[in-house]
C-alpha cells in the first residue's frame, strides 16, 4: 500500500509539471519549419511551423493562427504572430502561423465592396483556414499533434474568417462535412466576428477567448453593420462580434473569456501580450483540460 501511495504521488506530480509546462514555458525553439499547405490558382499557400526543442512528449496541442490585413494585406511572418507562436512553442506547443488568399489585395473591404462579395471573401479565407488545419491534421505523426486538442486563432480579418469557419460552417461551406475529421478544442479571437450567430449549435459551440473594444469602428463589438457602413451602401451587411457571440456561448453553457475594452477601436486586434498569462492559463485549465468556465473583464 505504501508502495502505490509513493506511485500515485509520483504519477500526480509528473502530471501537474507536463500541464503547468503549457502556462510557464521550459523549451528552447527548433528551427522553423516553412510549408506549402495548398497551391489555388497556381498560388502556393505556406505555413510556418513552431516546435520546442527536446521535448519528450509523443503528441502536443497544437495552435494554429491566421493573422489580419482586411484580406488585403498582413502576412504570417508579422512580428507580433512571430513573437506569439515562439513564446507558444517555447511551453510546449506546436505554433502555426498560416499565409491565405489576399483576395482584396489592392483594393477595398469597405462599404463600397458589395455584401455579396464580402461574404464570399469570408468564405474562400474560412476554406483556406480549414486546409491549412487539415494539413496539420493530416500530418499529425510527423509533428507529434494531439488531434484533440487543437487551439485556432486569428486576428481581425483572420479572426473573421476563423470564427466563421468554426462557428458559420453551414453558411461557409457547400459540403459541411468536408472537415468533419477535426475537433476543435479552443478559439482565439482578436476583434473577429461572424454573419451570423444564430448558427453557433451545441454541435459547434467551441469554447473561446475573444479580445475586443467596444467601440471598434471595423469589426463590430456587438451586433452592428461591418466597418458601419449606412443600410443604402453596397458593403452593408451585418455581422455578429465578441459580445454576441459569448452571448450565444454562454447560454449554451460553454466556456468562453471575454475581454472587452471600453471605448477601445480596432487597436485590440493586436496580439495581448500583456495579457498572454491569463491567455495561456485558460488553454491549459479550459481547452486542454476541459474546465467550463466563463469569464468576463473589463478594462
Amino acid at each position: 500500500m505504501k508502495n502505490l501511495f509513493i506511485y500515485t504521488l509520483l504519477f500526480l506530480s509528473f502530471s501537474i509539471s507536463a500541464q503547468e509546462r503549457f502556462i510557464e514555458g521550459s523549451f528552447k525553439l527548433k528551427k522553423t519549419e516553412t510549408k506549402t499547405y495548398a497551391t489555388k490558382n497556381g498560388e502556393a499557400l505556406k505555413l510556418d511551423i513552431y516546435q520546442p526543442e527536446n521535448d519528450t512528449m509523443q503528441q502536443r496541442p497544437v495552435i494554429i493562427f491566421m493573422h489580419g490585413g482586411g484580406f488585403a494585406g498582413g502576412t504570417r511572418t508579422n512580428p507580433a504572430e512571430v513573437k506569439f507562436a515562439e513564446k507558444a512553442a517555447k511551453k510546449g506547443y506546436v505554433a502555426v502561423q498560416i499565409s491565405y488568399r489576399l483576395t482584396r489585395k489592392g483594393q477595398s473591404f469597405g462599404c463600397d465592396y458589395e455584401a455579396a462579395g464580402k461574404m464570399e471573401t469570408f468564405k474562400l479565407a474560412a476554406e483556406d483556414f480549414m486546409d491549412a488545419v487539415s494539413f496539420m491534421v493530416k500530418n499529425k505523426d510527423k509533428y507529434g499533434i494531439d488531434t484533440s486538442k487543437i487551439i485556432v486563432g486569428g486576428s481581425s480579418a483572420g479572426a473573421e474568417a476563423v470564427l466563421n469557419a468554426v462557428y458559420n460552417q453551414r453558411l461557409m461551406f457547400q459540403d459541411t462535412t468536408k472537415y468533419k475529421n477535426i475537433d476543435l478544442a479552443g478559439v482565439f479571437s482578436l476583434a473577429g466576428a461572424i454573419v451570423d450567430a444564430r448558427y453557433i449549435t451545441e454541435e459547434n459551440a467551441v469554447p473561446g477567448i475573444f479580445f475586443h473594444g467596444t467601440e471598434d469602428n471595423l469589426v463590430p463589438y456587438a451586433t452592428a453593420p461591418h466597418h458601419w457602413c449606412d443600410p443604402g451602401q453596397p458593403g452593408y451587411i451585418m455581422l455578429d462580434g465578441s459580445r454576441t457571440i459569448t452571448q450565444k456561448l454562454a447560454n449554451l453553457n460553454t466556456a468562453y473569456m471575454l475581454y472587452s475594452f471600453k471605448g477601445g477601436k480596432h487597436e485590440h486586434s493586436g496580439m495581448p501580450f500583456n495579457y498572454l498569462p491569463e491567455v495561456f492559463e485558460f488553454f491549459n485549465s479550459v481547452f486542454l483540460n476541459g474546465e467550463n468556465r466563463q469569464l468576463e473583464v473589463w478594462k
